[in-house]
């Protein structure tokens, strides 16, 4: 797959690295100096320019691309990246990185895929300050990551323990319209409703092809 990374900082480096270990991967950064934070290893390509500039965006290949994600430290850039890249570019999967919480909420209602790294890691110290037995290690690992299954077709009617798949995928969360539920393997799953699930990362082309997720 191809994707474009949008900013060089401790975030946009280290998701270009994750990435370029199995896709193909462009970052755009507007000071060329940044790139020294994807050292020692990255096989990607990199592109000094202004990214909310459409010629820079062609050059970087938006029009083939599957994916972006604009994750600089300025919340307008990477919101004007995204609007940019829904609506003149039809990009599908658009990962903006907001902080101001205001923004966050008005865009994610919007229909954007938003992260708020600030917010994340709150709620994990949360976690950890009030609680006993929380853990970040699926968020920190690159072994195991979360698969998100909007319900819809001929999935809908099909039971949890059809989706799950022996060591590889496991279904925790049901969310619906009024609210998530965690399912018991015999639980059945209904239109609309967005199954999360627990996925080994090496497995996931095969988690893929098995549920049919495209």
């Amino acid at each position: 797959m191809y994707f474009i990374v949008i900013g060089c900082g401790k975030v946009g480096s280290q998701l270009a690295k994750f990435l370029s270990e199995n896709h193909n991967v462009v970052v755009i950064d507007k000071n060329a100096s940044s790139f020294q934070a994807l050292q020692p290893v990255f096989n990607g390509i990199t592109i000094t320019g202004n990214c909310i500039n459409l010629d820079v965006l062609r050059d970087a290949g938006i029009e083939r691309c599957d994916g972006i994600a604009a994750v600089t430290s300025d919340d307008n850039v990477n919101i004007v990246v995204g609007q940019i890249a829904k609506k003149m570019f039809n990009i599908n999967k658009c990962i903006i990185r907001i902080v101001d919480p205001v923004k966050n909420e008005i865009y994610r209602k919007l229909g954007y895929d938003v992260i708020s790294g600030q917010r994340l890691v709150a709620a994990i110290i949360r976690d950890k300050l009030i609680e006993k037995g929380t853990t970040t290690y699926i968020v920190e690992s690159g072994d195991i990551t979360f698969l998100e299954i909007l319900i819809n077709g001929k999935k809908s009617g099909t039971r949890v323990s059809d989706l799950n798949i022996p060591e590889e995928f496991k279904v925790v969360v049901v969310v619906k319209q009024d609210g998530p539920v965690i399912p018991d393997d015999g639980y059945v799953v209904k239109e609309g409703d967005l199954v999360i699930g627990v996925a080994r990362m090496k497995s996931m082309q095969r988690i893929k092809k098995i549920l049919e997720i495209t």
